[in-house]
């Protein structure tokens, strides 16, 4: 299951997805955190600390930060678990992966969730934040999930959910499609921070519905799969490997 039809815009088949994915984020990693910052109004960091705990996240756990980015994620797992020797961050983009570097001292792979070169039965808590869209399938990633984490392992996803109602989807269109992507270019006079987030927008808005994502969940093995909504915005995904 693909998490989103192709975007033929911008490659011609899935297979070509990964290639033009890390091109797109190796150029806009510099301006990544900056402009996530301010487009969700600075409240990133207490949210990705909250939900992680709400999760179940403690000292003591091994972390794998899936899609890592910048390492926002991570870094706030940091705090919790009161340093980053426990904690793995994979991405595909190595143009991410320089930033996350410069910010915790984690262990770095460079990789993608459909393949991962970990061990099995490693980990005792996997997040990945914002970036589900990305992946070529949704099967192959969450199959990869259930073999790297631990009996018990938890499994959480964060995600932007465009809006079922239609003044709620009206706004969301709005601020995402159009007004993100220009004040993107304004403040960082960037065409490639400009491009990221259009297609920030165009991978949210052909999303396939929540109730798809838990469903691959089930099918791979995942229990107690369950989806948490905030703000009618934000879909927190949630699993357990038995």
């Amino acid at each position: 299951m693909l998490p989103h039809p192709p975007l033929t815009s911008h490659y011609s088949s899935t297979e070509a997805k990964p290639a033009f994915v890390n091109r797109l984020f190796d150029k806009g990693a510099r301006y990544y955190d900056g402009v996530v910052d301010w487009g969700f109004l600075r409240s990133g960091a207490f949210y990705r600390r909250w939900v992680q705990e709400r999760h179940g996240l403690k000292p003591g756990m091994r972390v794998l930060d899936v899609a890592c980015g910048t390492g926002l994620v991570a870094v706030e797992a940091a705090r919790i678990l009161g340093g980053a020797e426990a904690i793995t961050c994979l991405d595909p983009s190595e143009g991410m992966l320089e930033v996350a570097r410069s910010k915790l001292p984690a262990t770095f792979v460079l990789g993608r969730a459909e393949a991962m070169p970990l061990p099995d039965g490693t980990f005792d808590f996997l997040t990945m934040g914002y970036a589900l869209r990305h992946v070529t399938s949704l099967e192959e990633t969450f199959r990869e999930y259930h073999r790297v984490l631990k009996p018990g392992g938890r499994v959480l996803i964060l995600e932007v959910t465009k809006p079922s109602g239609a003044i709620g989807n009206f706004f969301f269109r709005l601020y995402f499609g159009r007004i993100y992507p220009a004040l993107t270019q304004l403040f960082t006079r960037s065409r490639d921070a400009r491009d990221m987030m259009r297609y920030y927008w165009e991978t949210m808005d052909a999303c396939v519905p929540p109730e798809t994502v838990l469903e691959a969940l089930r099918g791979v093995g995942f229990i107690e799969v369950r989806r948490t909504r905030m703000l009618g915005l934000f879909s927190e995904y949630a699993a357990i490997k038995p």
